[in-house]
C-alpha cells in the first residue's frame, strides 16, 4: 500500500513539473538565440541571424505549449505563472532586442558610433515596454475581458521584430536601414504598452476566422519567409481599424466588456 501511495505521489509531482519543463525548453530556445546572436555579432552571417530569429519563434511555440499542458493536466500554479513571466522577459524582451541590436547597429558601429548608441537605446525601450506589458498583464488577470489583450502581447511583439530578420537576414548596411529598425523597435514597444485591444485566441471559431486561417496558410506557402512581415502588418493594421470602429459605434465584432474593478 505504501509503495502504491509513493508511486502516486511521484506521478503527481512529475505531472506538476511537466508545464515547468516545457517552460524551461522555451528558455533554452531563447538562450540559444542569444548565444548565436552574440557569436555572430562581429561576423554578420545572415544564416545565423535567421537561425537566431527562428529560435525565438520556437521559444514562442514552447511558451504557448506550457499553458496548454498546464490546463490539460490541471496543474496550473502560481509557481508556473512566475516562471513563465521570467521566461517571457528573457525570451521575448532581451533576446529579440539583442538580436536586432547586433543585426541593425553593430555592423555600422565603427563608422557611426552615434547610431550605435541610438540603436541601443531603441532596443532598451523595447525591453522596458515588454517588461511593463508583462507586469500589467499579471496584475490584470481576471479584471479584463479574456477575449482581448490590452496592448500587443510581448510574444507577438518579439515575433514581429524577429520576422524582419527572418525575411531579410542580411544585416543593416546603411543609416536608412538602421533608422528603420529604430522606428520598428520603438513603435512595437509603444503598441505593447498601449491600451489598444488585440483579439486573443479565446475568440469563438467562426466561418470567417476559418477562412482567414486558410488564406493565411496559402499566403505562407506562396510568400514563405516574407509572409510573417505581411502577417504582422495586417495584424496590427486590422486591430487598429477594429479599435477605431468601436469608438465610432461599430459593433460587427463584440467590443470588450468593461470591468468596474
Amino acid at each position: 500500500m505504501n509503495v502504491k501511495r509513493t508511486r502516486r505521489q511521484h506521478l503527481a509531482r512529475a505531472k506538476f513539473a511537466l508545464p515547468s519543463f516545457v517552460t524551461l525548453l522555451s528558455i533554452a530556445a531563447g538562450f540559444g538565440s542569444i548565444v548565436i546572436t552574440v557569436d555572430n555579432a562581429h561576423v554578420g552571417d545572415p544564416a545565423n541571424y535567421r537561425l537566431a530569429a527562428i529560435l525565438l519563434v520556437l521559444a514562442g511555440i514552447f511558451d504557448a505549449l506550457d499553458g496548454f499542458v498546464a490546463r490539460a493536466t490541471g496543474t496550473s500554479s502560481d509557481f508556473g505563472v512566475q516562471l513563465d513571466s521570467i521566461a517571457d522577459v528573457m525570451n521575448f524582451g532581451c533576446a529579440p532586442a539583442l538580436l536586432l541590436y547586433t543585426y541593425g547597429f553593430v555592423p555600422l558601429g565603427a563608422d557611426h558610433p552615434t547610431m550605435l548608441r541610438a540603436g541601443a537605446f531603441a532596443c532598451f525601450m523595447f525591453v522596458a515596454c515588454g517588461a511593463l506589458r508583462l507586469a500589467r498583464f499579471n496584475v490584470s488577470v481576471g479584471r479584463t475581458d479574456p477575449r482581448y489583450f490590452v496592448g500587443m502581447p510581448i510574444t507577438a511583439g518579439a515575433a514581429c521584430v524577429a520576422s524582419v530578420v527572418v525575411a531579410w537576414p542580411d544585416p543593416a548596411n546603411s543609416l536608412l536601414h538602421a533608422l528603420g529598425i529604430i522606428l520598428l523597435m520603438v513603435s512595437i514597444g509603444g503598441v505593447m504598452i498601449s491600451t489598444i485591444r488585440f483579439p486573443s485566441s479565446k475568440q469563438p471559431m467562426t466561418k470567417l476566422l476559418m477562412l482567414l486561417i486558410a488564406i493565411g496558410l496559402g499566403l505562407l506557402a506562396w510568400l514563405q519567409m516574407r509572409f510573417f512581415v505581411l502577417f504582422f502588418l495586417l495584424y496590427i493594421g486590422v486591430t487598429m481599424l477594429i479599435n477605431i470602429g468601436w469608438r465610432m459605434g461599430w459593433r460587427g465584432l463584440a467590443p470588450p466588456r468593461v470591468y468596474q474593478d
